[in-house]
C-alpha cells in the first residue's frame, strides 16, 4: 500500500506546546519522538512507500523528522494553503496509479495496540482491493461528544453522524453498533477519484486542473497558490464518504486516540503513585491526578488535584484538567489580540536550521541562530532594523553587499538596515551565532528575500 500522511492542522487545543509553526504532530511529546514519527514508523512496516501532504511551511520540518525516523525516502505534496482533506487526498491520488491501494493516515493520532491495528489494516486492504471505500471505526469506550460517529450494520455503513450531545452519545454507546470516526481510510486511488467526480465534481475538476499545472521536481509536487485557491474546501466525509454506496467500516479496537486535548494526553503518559505524570522537573507535595509539563525549570506544586500545568519559555498555562478543551478559547483570544504566541514557538525550525528568541523588547530582539552544515539563509535585506552577529561556534561565511568574508568564534559583524546580506555554513559542524536586532520594527515579516535556495521568495 501507499501510506498517504496528512500533516495539516494546528492543534490549538494543545497550546502552548502546539503552535502554528510547531503543530502537535511535530511536537516531541513522547521521549523525544513526535506523533508524525510514530505514524511513519508504524505504517512503514506494511506500506511500500510514504506520500506526505504538507503545507509549504512544514515541508522541511516533516523532512527532518522523517530522517529522524530513519526513513530516507518519501514523496511530498506541498499545499500553499489548506483546503481540507478531500482536495488534499485527491491531489495525491492524481499522482498515483489508479490501482494503488492507499492508506490515509492523520499524522497527529496515536495507536497503541499495533498488533490489532495490523489486523484491521489487512482487513481494510482486502475490502479496498474489492473496490470499496473503507473507514476505520473505533470501538467507543465512553460517550464522547468530541468525535463524529458511524452507525453500522456489521461492516456496512448506515450513516455518518456529526458530533452528538451527551445524551445522544450515551445512546450510541449503549446501542453497540456505533463507532467513533477515526479519520483513517483505505481505498484504491482510482476508486476514490471516480466517487469524488460523481459526488463532488467541482472539487474533482479543480483538483485535476491544479495537479496538471503542478510543478513536479522528482519526488516533490508543488501546487500553485492560484490553482489551490480555486479548489472548494471540504472534508472527505462530506465530499465522498457520506454520499457513496461503496463504504465499508472496519471495527477497530486498536488503542486509538486523536490526542485532541490535554485530558486525553494525560492518559498516554506513565504516572507516579499519586497519578501525576512522571516529570523529573516536577516537585509534588501532596498533589495528585495532575498533568504537569515543563522542562526548563523546576515546577513545585502543593495540594493540587486534577490540575493542568504547561510551562514553556514564553507562556504558562494553568487550568483544571477537565477544562482542557477550553484551551482553544485562550488561543482565539490571543489571535484576536494579534499575538504571535499561538503561531511562533520559542524555537522555530527553518529549512537551514533553527532560531530561538532569547529576549525581545522595545526596538530590539536577541536570537540564537543555528545553521546546519552545508546550509545557508536566503540572500535578504530588512527595511526597519540593523543586525549584529556574534559567532559562538563554527565558522560563518557572511555576505554583506558585494563583500564575502569569514567570521570565526568570538568575532562579530554588523549589517546595516537596507543592506543585502546572507549567512552561510560551509563547514562540517553546526554554526551557532547570537543575533541582536535593533530598529523601529523587528517582526519576522520584515524580510525581503532576493534569492532563496528553498523557494520561499
Amino acid at each position: 500500500m501507499v501510506n498517504l500522511i496528512l500533516c495539516g492542522g494546528s492543534g490549538t487545543r494543545l497550546w502552548p506546546i502546539s503552535r502554528t509553526l510547531m503543530p502537535k504532530q511535530f511536537a516531541r511529546l513522547f521521549d523525544g519522538t513526535s506523533l508524525f514519527q510514530k505514524v511513519l514508523k508504524t505504517n512503514s512496516k506494511f506500506c511500500k512507500s510514504q506520500f506526505i501532504i504538507s503545507n509549504a511551511d512544514q515541508y522541511f520540518l516533516a523532512k527532518d523528522q522523517m530522517e529522524g525516523a530513519f526513513l530516507d525516502k518519501a514523496r511530498f505534496l506541498l499545499e500553499p494553503m489548506g483546503r481540507n482533506t478531500a482536495p488534499a487526498i485527491a491531489l495525491a491520488c492524481f499522482s498515483l496509479d489508479p490501482e494503488d491501494v492507499v492508506l490515509v493516515s492523520p499524522s497527529d493520532h496515536m495507536i497503541k495496540n499495533t498488533e490489532a491495528y495490523y489486523k484491521v489494516v489487512e482487513k481494510a486492504r482486502q475490502h479496498a482491493k474489492e473496490g470499496n471505500l473503507v473507514t476505520f471505526g473505533i470501538q467507543p469506550t465512553s460517550p464522547e461528544t468530541g468525535y463524529g460517529y458511524i452507525e453500522a450494520d456489521g461492516e456496512d455503513v448506515i450513516r455518518f453522524i456529526e458530533k452528538p450531545n451527551e445524551k445522544k452519545a450515551e445512546q450510541y454507546l449503549k446501542a453497540g453498533n456505533f463507532y467513533w470516526n477515526s479519520g483513517i481510510f483505505c481505498f484504491k486511488a482510482g476508486v476514490f477519484l471516480k466517487d469524488l467526480e460523481k459526488h463532488s465534481p467541482d472539487i474533482f475538476l479543480a483538483a485535476q486542473t491544479a495537479h496538471s499545472n503542478a510543478n513536479v521536481e522528482g519526488s516533490l509536487v508543488r501546487i500553485s497558490h492560484d490553482d489551490m485557491a480555486l479548489i472548494p474546501a471540504n472534508s472527505i466525509d462530506y465530499a465522498v464518504m457520506e454520499k457513496s454506496n461503496k463504504v465499508k467500516v472496519v471495527p477497530s479496537d486498536i488503542g486509538w486516540s486523536d490526542l485532541g486535548s490535554f485530558a486525553s494526553l494525560y492518559h498516554e503518559y506513565p504516572q507516579d503513585k499519586s497519578a501525576n505524570n512522571l516529570n523529573e522537573n516536577h516537585l509534588s507535595v501532596d498533589s495528585k491526578n495532575s498533568l504537569v509539563i515543563g522542562s526548563q525549570r523546576l515546577i513545585a506544586t502543593v495540594d493540587l488535584d486534577n490540575m493542568l500545568i504547561v510551562d514553556t519559555p514564553d507562556a504558562l498555562l494553568v487550568a483544571p484538567l477537565q477544562s482542557s478543551q477550553k484551551v482553544k478559547d485562550v488561543v482565539e483570544r490571543l489571535k484576536a489580540a494579534k499575538s504571535d504566541l499561538p503561531i511562533v514557538p520559542q524555537t522555530v525550525n527553518r529549512p537551514w536550521g533553527t532560531y530561538s528568541v532569547l529576549e525581545s523588547g522595545y526596538r530590539y530582539k536577541m536570537k540564537r541562530i543555528e545553521v546546519k552544515p552545508g546550509e545557508r539563509l536566503s540572500l535578504q535585506k530588512h527595511l526597519h532594523r540593523s543586525e549584529h552577529w556574534v559567532v559562538i561556534s563554527g565558522t560563518a561565511t557572511v555576505t554583506v553587499g558585494s563583500k564575502v568574508f569569514l567570521v570565526r568564534p568570538n568575532e562579530s559583524t554588523y549589517i546595516p538596515a537596507g543592506e543585502v546580506h546572507r549567512l552561510q555554513n560551509e563547514g562540517r559542524l553546526p554554526l551557532v551565532i547570537v543575533e541582536v536586532q535593533v530598529g523601529e520594527y523587528t517582526g519576522e515579516d520584515d524580510i525581503i528575500r532576493v534569492e532563496d535556495d528553498y523557494r520561499r521568495s
